[in-house]
């Protein structure tokens, strides 16, 4: 946990790029009180640890399948996966996908100790945060962590890839059918991997999308205080921050830090997982 003694930050994004629906803005100036946040990701191995610990149930086991990414799938599995949403044709409903087996059947975490936990819902990182004497970290919290103490678009500036350097996990290519992978990830990379931003949190942008505490409102800008903003409503849709490796310019430009999205907090998939924080 890296403790940040708050203050005054600019919030939100007015990016030419930017996604209007998702309310990304106004930007306005928004004051915190001091937190902790993780320096990481939580890890599959820290997830197991929860688990045999408490013998949590995850809602992927629970409902016995997950949406997994296309390219992780063998081929003789996705051909034999039928009932793929026309609207989003690169996600497979896979039977028995979970946190432990990221791929379903016959998959492991073999290797990937070290990776993001993926396929958790919001209930799930909740769950986890209450065992481990956390919280999710609020919208607020996470964009200040995330900046740095900077406003550019990413931790590092302005550009994707500065001089050509590749410093997240995120799309290369042709979404959703060509990935050249040169940033040397097809899906998850470890959560210490490329450089930390300047306030040392690892992987803020791309690798995958992290649940915040709060429930999602396009007109979250618009209704929430300037200090300590936290948006509680009464509806089951969670904010989510950063993007995933899927993010990429043409399909999804979800990796500023000032973007947002909102899941149902029963979604499960390959790029999803969290960060804890603390107050």
């Amino acid at each position: 946990m890296i403790l940040l003694q708050g203050g005054d930050f600019l919030m939100g994004a007015e990016d030419p790029e930017g996604i209007p629906e998702d309310g990304e803005g106004p930007k306005r100036q928004v004051r915190l009180r001091p937190f902790s946040i993780g320096a990481f990701a939580v890890t599959n191995a820290q997830f197991e640890g929860f688990v045999a610990d408490t013998e949590y149930k995850t809602t992927a086991e629970r409902i016995g399948w997950s949406h997994v990414f296309h390219m992780l799938l063998h081929p003789a599995k996705r051909k034999a996966i039928t009932d793929v949403p026309a609207e989003t044709p690169w996600w497979y409903p896979v039977e028995d996908a979970c946190w432990k087996r990221p791929e379903g059947v016959g998959s492991t975490l073999d290797g990937r100790g070290n990776h993001p936990v993926v396929h958790v819902s919001w209930w799930d990182a909740s769950a986890y945060c209450e065992w481990s004497g956390t919280t999710l970290p609020t919208e607020a919290q996470w964009e200040f962590a995330a900046r740095g103490g900077h406003t550019s678009k990413f931790p590092w500036g302005d550009t994707l890839t500065p001089d050509g350097v590749h410093r997240c996990n995120v799309w290369q290519g042709r979404f959703p059918g060509q990935n050249t992978a040169e940033d040397g990830f097809v899906g998850t990379a470890p959560v210490d991997a490329f450089a930390p931003n300047d306030f040392g949190l690892f992987n803020v942008v791309g690798n995958v999308w992290e649940w915040c505490k709060d429930q999602f409102s396009c007109d979250y800008h618009t209704i929430t205080s300037n200090r300590d903003p936290v948006y509680v409503g009464n509806h089951e849709t969670k904010s989510a921050r950063g993007g995933s490796f899927l993010c990429h310019h043409s399909y999804c430009s979800r990796y500023r830090l000032g973007a947002r999205v909102g899941n149902a907090a029963g979604t499960t998939c390959s790029n999803l997982g969290f960060r804890v924080a603390l107050s």
